[in-house]
């Protein structure tokens, strides 16, 4: 094994680390913030633009890109570096946001989100990787903690932000990226020069990415159309899950010959990369499946509107920020991680049991605590499963571990959505069927009729506002049918998360290593190695400073 292909950390000192995680935490609270900000803003956006038949698409292009596109830049960085791959994702962003500020049409703002998306994948995941790159795992606890901090600030501030520019100019809900990604791309510019990265003779698996991609892409359009666009049993919806399943095949059978694949099958022989991708995978069902539908209890049954509702949620970003930073801590203290997402997976499943508690009459204080411990369970979960396989393996596969990592939460989430989405639209539909005639005969037959003809029970919970309009009897009625809808969409959620909890018991206990120690199985560098690549290292940092 060369020096190259395990090597230290590059000596950076702190003021150089802490501008490289600034940079680096900048990218992913951009491409975190925008996977919410936009839902509180679509319905102005749509009023000025018009096309409401596309209404969805302005979420799900941008999520749909930004989780296929993800195994991608893992690789890619591998092969070719991370500064270049990096900046090339935060250029994709900024051009992105730009030209999405500037749409004139849905279509238009359709085709840019796309572009936000590619760029996105790659924010979230090299982050990760890049930071990997200059702190051993023992230490790098502490500084991915972080990053989980700001995936709770995300999840607050973004209806925040999009409520407020929504209601002044919904289009520097993207202009207000570029000044943040020209600077984020400034400063990694210069920091990354400090990080020594040999190129290795590559040829990217152009095929394999293909394959992937278009897999992905027909299984999550399967997933976000299924049950809204097109009934699950359609052809559409059929052929899509099918075309999916075949391409997935095609692409495994690609990677198994490939010299670099673009997903390395052989990193799932490693226990620890195996067992906490499928941790991530249900526990993403879990956190996105879920947590979508708190800001709807808040506003159908508290009468919270979508801006106040993300303020209402602080309870869960006070749990992520702190447990990740905690924990991120403790793990660099010990030099242990299995416990923390355990401890997270035990969080996710009581969390999900409260929320089954809780009622129309509930208090905040209530659902306050509920969001309080699904937060402690996201924060201890999410960083600790992804230091588990940057720690098991090598770093010439680094980028496609942490890659993996993102791509199957996100796949895990985008299930989580439709199965729960299928759950909650299921016993709603039940629900109000059985309630909603004897809450409209309660009513005078002038505001019965006008009732039935705004639909009756077939009154979507996508637009709670006019839910709060209704006659007392019968939003009554829709609040305790989706209430007790909740209730089994959390009752499934728990039961799911109770297989994470099983999952990541079984997870391997390693100690994480130091600045020099190899991954698993892998040869150890001899102390005249050691002590040459310090050396180089020392020196670089140096003539570049």
């Amino acid at each position: 094994m060369t020096v190259t292909e395990e090597r230290a950390a590059p000596a950076l000192s702190r003021r150089q680390i802490m501008l490289l995680m600034a940079s680096l935490m900048t990218g992913m609270l951009l491409a975190a913030l925008d996977q919410t900000i936009v839902g509180v803003a679509l319905p102005t956006i749509v009023g000025e633009l018009g096309g409401i038949n596309h209404y969805s698409w302005v979420v799900t292009a941008y999520l749909l890109a930004s989780t296929a596109s993800t195994p991608l830049y893992g690789k890619t960085a591998d092969l070719i570096g991370r500064r270049p791959v990096f900046l090339f994702a935060i250029g994709a962003f900024l051009l992105g946001s730009l030209l999405a500020g500037m749409s004139q049409n849905m279509t238009q703002l359709i085709v840019t989100r796309g572009i936000q998306g590619i760029g996105a994948g790659g924010l979230m995941t090299l982050a990760f990787t890049i930071i990997s790159d200059v702190v051993s795992p023992r230490e790098r606890g502490r500084y991915q903690g972080l990053f989980g901090a700001v995936f709770g600030l995300s999840s607050v501030t973004g209806p925040l932000v999009g409520g407020y520019f929504a209601e002044t100019n919904w289009r520097w809900i993207f202009y207000i990226n570029v000044p943040l990604a020209i600077v984020a791309m400034v400063i990694c510019w210069y920091v990354m020069r400090l990080i020594p990265f040999q190129r290795r003779e590559h040829a990217i698996d152009w095929l394999g990415a293909a394959l992937l991609v278009s897999g992905v892409s027909a299984i999550l359009l399967a997933l976000s159309w299924g049950g809204v666009e097109y009934a699950w049993s359609s052809p559409v919806i059929i052929g899509l899950f099918a075309g999916g399943a075949v391409l997935a095949a095609l692409f495994l059978w690609q990677e198994s010959r490939v010299a670099e694949p673009i997903l390395p099958l052989t990193l799932f022989r490693l226990p620890t990369f195996a067992l906490a991708n499928a941790a991530g995978f249900v526990l993403g069902l879990v956190m996105f499946g879920s947590i979508i539908f708190i800001p709807l209890y808040l506003q159908i049954v508290k009468g919270a509107s979508p801006t106040s509702s993300g303020l209402l949620m602080l309870p869960m970003m006070v749990g992520i920020i702190v447990t990740s930073v905690v924990a991120g801590r403790a793990m660099t203290r010990y030099g242990r991680y299995k416990w923390f997402p355990v401890a997270g997976a035990v969080s996710l499943v009581v969390g999900s049991l409260l929320f089954t508690q809780l009622e129309v009459r509930s208090s905040l204080w209530m659902a306050f605590v509920c969001m309080l411990v699904i937060g402690v369970g996201l924060g201890l979960s999410m960083q600790s499963l992804v230091l588990a396989v940057q720690n098991a393996v090598s770093m010439r596969d680094l980028g496609a571990g942490t890659s993996a990592v993102t791509f199957f939460r996100s796949l895990g989430g985008s299930f989580g959505v439709a199965i729960l989405g299928a759950v909650l639209n299921s016993r709603l539909t039940g629900e109000l069927a059985e309630r909603m005639p004897s809450a409209i005969s309660e009513l005078p037959p002038d505001q019965a009729a006008q009732v039935a003809s705004a639909g009756g029970a077939e009154i979507s919970i996508n637009e709670p506002s006019a839910i709060l309009a209704l006659p007392e009897p019968v939003r009554a009625a829709i609040q305790y049918a989706f209430v007790d809808s909740l209730h089994t969409v959390f009752l499934v959620s728990g039961i799911v998360a109770i297989v994470a909890v099983v999952i990541t018991l079984v997870l391997p206990d390693d100690e994480l290593r130091g600045n020099f120690e190899p991954a698993d199985g892998g040869p150890k560098l001899s102390e005249e190695s050691k002590d040459q690549a310090a050396a180089q290292m020392e020196a670089r940092s140096q003539t570049m400073i």
